[in-house]
């Protein structure tokens, strides 16, 4: 009980620069939490896509596409249950910042393939009978204020010219993880106007959405596929939803782990700052370590000392750097939805925000600790006066 009183007064004695470390330490712990939750969620999409659903493209690259005759081929095919096919659009609304992923999808296949995409019958209905129907997500739709029944006016880029939609439906998701800021309207209706427009580029899809019966018939199902179109004009390569998402996750893996790096140099940085601290507190307090020596506390005694302060303040700075995770998460899935639709710390990532803030504490009090326990008496009271 003694020793605990001595390192909490010990702790606060300097308390400007007691508060200030511990504010470098929740900030360098929410900083670590943050970014370690942003690498996770990087790979959101990958963790929850289907194991019963597959993904048809073009062979050389996505941005070729692929006949819509391909569809009656692939039914055929043993263990398809479902085909589906959409195509990238990449309109964009009011200008470049209004910026959010739409696609042309045949609407009944699509949402019997995407159950976590919840939508009223009544709207499923009218999005279905209307040829220039939309669907958006409960998020999209609440960030531009669009209502049922509001025109929605895309700009085509990869498909030029003015689209104008009608939306038919609001989805949301089936879970708090489902991406409810997506927009999609009716492949038909983008079909029938490039006949009109620009034919050479009709009946043709960008990818097909292939449902499996089983999971485990995956791989087959997907050898079979194309196989039936190697050595045409348009050869496919098919692959499970996961490995088709995470080939896009591939291309940012640099970055996911130039961000991962930053987590632990922040974290590195502010033990140095720590250390630093400590060693400042032990080369102040020489005198009363070899004092306390002179009454007879031994050095595991004035270890402990050193070493609770240093736990204390590292520990203190993290659990506020904790607290202050989860205001932050939720701001970010506010205002930064478009981006991350779902922005949540996991019980993991405060785990390794603790953790990290106790690895700050030991390492920074290893050398104030050995410098306080081997300080001899002799040493210390030389410097009085």
């Amino acid at each position: 009980m003694f020793t605990l009183k001595l390192i909490i007064r010990n702790a606060f004695r300097h308390k400007l620069r007691s508060v200030l470390t511990i504010v470098g330490v929740a900030i360098a712990v929410l900083a670590f939490g943050l970014l370690r939750t942003l690498v996770g969620l990087w790979y959101l999409g990958v963790e929850q896509s289907s194991a019963t659903r597959l993904v048809t493209r073009n062979a050389i690259s996505l941005v070729f596409f692929l006949p819509i005759s391909y569809k009656d081929r692939i039914r055929q095919v043993s263990g398809v249950r479902t085909v589906s096919w959409g195509s990238w659009f990449g309109g964009i609304y009011i200008d470049e910042k209004h910026f959010f992923a739409n696609f042309a999808v045949e609407p009944r296949s699509y949402l019997e393939l995407y159950p976590e995409f919840i939508l009223s019958p009544e709207q499923r209905e009218a999005f279905i009978l209307d040829r220039k129907g939309a669907v958006a997500g409960r998020k999209l739709a609440a960030k531009y204020g669009w209502k049922i029944g509001d025109s929605v006016i895309l700009r085509g880029t990869i498909f030029p010219g003015q689209w104008e939609f009608v939306l038919r439906g609001i989805y949301r998701g089936a879970q708090k993880s489902t991406d409810e800021n997506q927009f999609f309207f009716q492949w038909d209706y983008l079909n029938e106007t490039l006949k009109k427009t620009v034919p050479r580029r009709a009946d043709h899809a960008g990818f097909y959405m292939i449902g499996v019966t089983r999971p485990e018939l995956a791989v087959e199902v997907s050898r079979s596929v194309d196989q039936i179109f190697r050595n045409s004009l348009a050869e496919t390569l098919t692959e499970t939803e996961k490995a088709f998402q995470m080939s896009f996750v591939a291309m940012t893996e640099a970055i996911m782990i130039a961000i991962q790096i930053v987590s632990y140099v922040v974290i590195v940085i502010i033990m140095v700052v720590a250390a630093n601290t400590m060693a400042m507190t032990a080369r102040e307090r020489i005198v009363e370590y070899a004092t306390m020596k002179t009454l007879g506390f031994g050095w595991p005694h004035i270890a402990a000392t050193v070493f609770g302060e240093s736990l204390l303040i590292s520990g203190l700075g993290g659990i506020l750097g904790a607290l202050l995770s989860f205001p932050a998460a939720r701001w970010i899935e506010v205002e930064l939805s478009q981006f991350f639709p779902v922005f949540t710390v996991s019980p993991l990532t405060i785990g390794l925000e603790m953790a990290a803030a106790l690895t700050v504490g030991i390492v920074a009090a290893i050398f104030p600790t050995w410098r306080a326990a081997t300080i001899r008496v002799a040493e210390g009271l030389r410097r009085i006066g």
